[in-house]
């Protein structure tokens, strides 16, 4: 008899999702499904917003990665409003970005995704979480990483005005430039930041390079997608978060598009499936041949992994080598969804010390933040959120009311290959029928790994919302069915 597995809700990740798994007759896995329930709608509900809101509606998104909205949002106003920020306040703006990632890659290293390496993925659930990690790592472990993170929460406070909604980001720049008092506290923050994450390096190579198992797991089929990558690079081809041209490369590794924001839609094409609020983007040039990887079907990764992928390098010198390291060991491009944790942590590096740049450089605290904006329009802004490549889309009208809204987030961009990581890992971990709490967890660590936020994801294409209702008498039974 077919038999459906089911883990509702799943765990350590941002928003709410389940997972459905059907077994055949043989008790084979049959196929899995990754189904997101919520619908936030706001695609919806900021037309007719004045235009001046949106960096600030938008980061009510999600608490996780408010930054990110909030500076998408803002590079839309800026190209929608026909103006060029002035460079020290771009400058700022990377810098407080710098933080944001600090911060973010933190949480989900330590947090979320790292209990499954550190505690342990066969470990019991009440141990695989923060308080196992600060059991497994010691209390002083976990005070440098509290600590660290704050650092990252600090930088976005001191620039963007608060630590989790930030405020500063305008139309043509930026509301306050940065005192040389705030500047000095910054760049010692980054410093320290540097010699965090050089720790979490060392202790990834320890932890989960050291142990064969973890190894093997790394590289196991179940855990691999042959996929496309995607991710925002500078003139050079190196990784850049805020910043440049959005470079695609296919599974062997070779660059197959590269386009500025307000080409995007040339590239990337969204589609609906009627069991999840989520959409599903894929490249519009391979076309969408349902939910297998290769180069023929035009699902794509983004993210820590998708960037390096995506990339050549990185323009800090700690974070490219341990670039190198990462490819060499490997090969490129890496296809092995796990790997994301370590591509995380070197992202970790880089963003530190990057922050230790920008934060050196004698432009920072010029008072030349802003320039005026123009009359409003069309706007496209791209960043790299710390889950991945993040769209806003915006038209103005002629008052600077939003006339139209999309955005595609990362954890969107990620979804067909986050629910082909699902099936595959539990086609290689369920067999005859026997599945237990470890094996789900394992399940689970697939779409873990992406760090994905649902809350951010879900906007649902159509733009109505599909209505099912069951109802079941007292025995269980089914009365009535509807459906819209």
């Amino acid at each position: 008899m077919k038999k459906e597995i089911t883990i509702d809700p799943i765990t350590r990740l941002e928003g709410h999702g389940s997972v459905s798994i059907f077994l055949d007759d043989k008790g084979e896995v049959e196929n899995a499904y990754l189904k997101i329930p919520e619908l936030r709608g706001f695609e919806s509900f900021c037309v007719g917003r004045p235009a001046e809101l949106m960096p600030l509606l938008t980061t009510r998104i999600c608490g996780v990665c408010p930054v990110a909205h909030h500076y998408a949002s803002v590079k839309a106003l800026d190209m929608a409003f026909h103006v060029e920020p002035p460079s020290a306040a771009k400058k700022l703006r990377e810098l407080q970005y710098m933080g944001y990632i600090c911060y973010d890659h933190i949480l989900h290293f330590y947090y979320l995704g790292g209990p499954d390496f550190i505690v342990g993925p066969d470990a019991p659930p009440e141990k695989r979480n923060i308080l196992g990690v600060i059991e497994k790592a010691g209390l002083d472990v976990a005070k440098e990483v509290i600590k660290h993170r704050a650092y990252g929460q600090k930088i976005t406070e001191i620039i963007g005005g608060k630590a989790t909604h930030p405020v500063s980001g305008l139309p043509g720049g930026i509301s306050k430039p940065l005192s040389e008092e705030s500047r000095k506290a910054i760049l010692e923050m980054s410093r320290s930041l540097v010699g965090f994450a050089q720790f979490s390096l060392k202790a990834f190579h320890d932890i989960v390079l050291g142990n064969p198992a973890y190894v093997e797991l790394i590289k196991s089929e179940m855990y691999t997608q042959r996929t496309y990558y995607m991710g925002m690079v500078d003139p050079n081809n190196k990784v850049n978060f805020y910043d440049g041209k959005v470079r695609v490369v296919d599974p062997s590794g070779k660059e197959f598009a590269k386009f500025d924001a307000q080409d995007y839609q040339e590239h990337i094409e969204e589609r609906s499936e009627e069991w999840t609020y989520s959409k599903l983007p894929f490249l519009r040039k391979i076309g969408w041949k349902g939910f297998v990887d290769g180069p023929e079907n035009g699902a794509y990764r983004v993210g820590p992994l998708g960037r390096l992928n995506a990339a050549e390098g990185m323009t800090t010198p700690l974070a490219n080598q341990e670039y190198n390291v990462m490819f060499s060991l490997l090969g490129k491009p890496v296809h092995g969804t796990l790997v994301f944790h370590w591509a995380r942590l070197i992202e970790l590096l880089y963003a530190a010390e990057r922050a230790v740049e920008l934060a050196s450089d004698p432009e920072i605290t010029s008072t030349d933040v802003r320039n005026k904006p123009g009359t409003p329009g069309e706007g496209i802004g791209i960043v790299e959120a710390a889950r991945g490549t993040l769209i806003h889309h915006y038209h103005l009208d002629e008052d600077a009311l939003m006339k139209n809204v999309n955005m595609i987030v990362a954890t969107t961009n990620n979804y067909p290959s986050i629910c082909m990581s699902v099936r595959d890992a539990a086609k290689g971990l369920i067999h005859n029928g026997k599945v237990d709490e470890r094996m789900l967890n394992k399940v689970e660590m697939a779409f873990r790994a992406y760090d994905p936020c649902f809350g951010c994801a879900t906007h649902f294409a159509v733009g109505q919302m599909p209505l099912d209702v069951k109802v079941y008498d007292r025995n269980k039974e089914l009365m009535c069915h509807l459906s819209r």
